[in-house]
């Protein structure tokens, strides 16, 4: 007797969530080499500026491992040229937070933004520049005098996210 054609259906929010969290404590995002003015440079600067790295790299496997959503076109190293991604793959500004959603924080003292995952529960994962890794802390850093210790300045949710497929 022939066995039954089993039907798989991948789940997407599923599966990205899934990545997002699981790739707390990973080592994988701390370098990137290039080759600038002729020398080889590692252009993340030793994991301070990962995030983008990090950020695009989980979207780029979401896309991959599901073949039939593009979440992003491809593998960044700057929060700008992200951002900009985001926009032709789809992802909408938004001001309601969702667990899944793509979260841009103000600059920093050096003039640099920050990009990372909310994750629900006041909660998001970003790169860590200190930890050299993924970590989950408080959505704006905490509070401090009433206000969020980082502000946030964007929020991007793709609609193939809130879709059952």
């Amino acid at each position: 007797m022939k066995s039954q054609k089993q039907k798989i259906t991948p789940l997407l929010y599923d599966t990205y969530c899934a990545m997002v969290k699981n790739s707390m404590g990973a080592r994988t995002f701390r370098n990137v080499y290039a080759c600038v003015d002729g020398k080889k440079k590692d252009i993340t600067k030793n994991s301070r500026r990962s995030c983008a790295f990090f950020v695009s790299s989980i979207l780029l496997s979401s896309t991959s491992v599901l073949h039939a959503v593009k979440l992003i076109c491809e593998i960044h190293i700057t929060v700008g040229s992200t951002v900009k991604d985001l926009a032709l793959s789809g992802w909408k500004h938004v001001r309601t937070l969702k667990r899944g959603s793509i979260l841009v924080w103000e600059k920093d003292r050096d003039g640099y933004p920050h990009i990372g995952f909310y994750v629900g529960n006041n909660k998001a994962i970003s790169y860590s520049s200190n930890k050299k890794t993924p970590v989950m802390h408080h959505f704006t850093y905490g509070v401090k005098n009433g206000k969020p210790v980082r502000k946030i300045e964007a929020i991007y949710w793709h609609k193939k996210l809130s879709s059952k497929k």
